[in-house]
């Protein structure tokens, strides 16, 4: 009896160490180096080498904050901009809920992404449409992950 309880307890413990999970290491703090935007049949950079925008991403928030290198200094140029909400993620697919923004015409809206991670690279996929302001368009962002 007691081998067939060992063999039992063996069997489970296996069984359980070779059980892979299929998340998505999504949480820490990333930081934009790309983005581009397709509207209609035109394919475009957004990104802006002038500022510096960060993800944070925990177990069930995300908050976004972009801001210009300059400090705000020059007011013609002064960046600001920042949002966040809970977010949903099942396998490779991440629905952002806005639930913040500056701009509040944006927020609750959801945002469904596709999401994949290479090595320290974390690429995000999907299309932003608002209709209520003519918004629909794909944008394709990839991040670095923040050390």
């Amino acid at each position: 009896m007691k081998k067939a309880i060992s063999i039992l307890v063996l069997i489970i413990t296996i069984t359980s160490c070779n059980s892979e999970k299929k998340e998505i290491p999504l949480a820490g703090t990333w930081r934009l180096i790309s983005a581009e935007t397709t509207e209609k049949d035109s394919t475009f950079s957004t990104f802006n080498p002038k500022t510096k925008m960060i993800k944070i991403i925990n177990d069930t928030h995300f908050a976004f904050f972009n801001h210009d290198l300059n400090n705000g200094k020059d007011s013609t140029n002064a960046v600001f901009f920042g949002g966040g909400g809970k977010y949903t993620l099942k396998d490779s697919t991440y629905t952002e809920n806005l639930e913040f923004f500056n701009n509040r015409q944006w927020e609750n809206n959801k945002f469904e992404f596709t999401v994949k991670i290479k090595n320290d690279t974390l690429i995000q996929k999907g299309i932003e449409k608002i209709e209520k302001l003519g918004v629909d368009r794909v944008i394709v962002e990839k991040y670095v992950r923040e050390k």
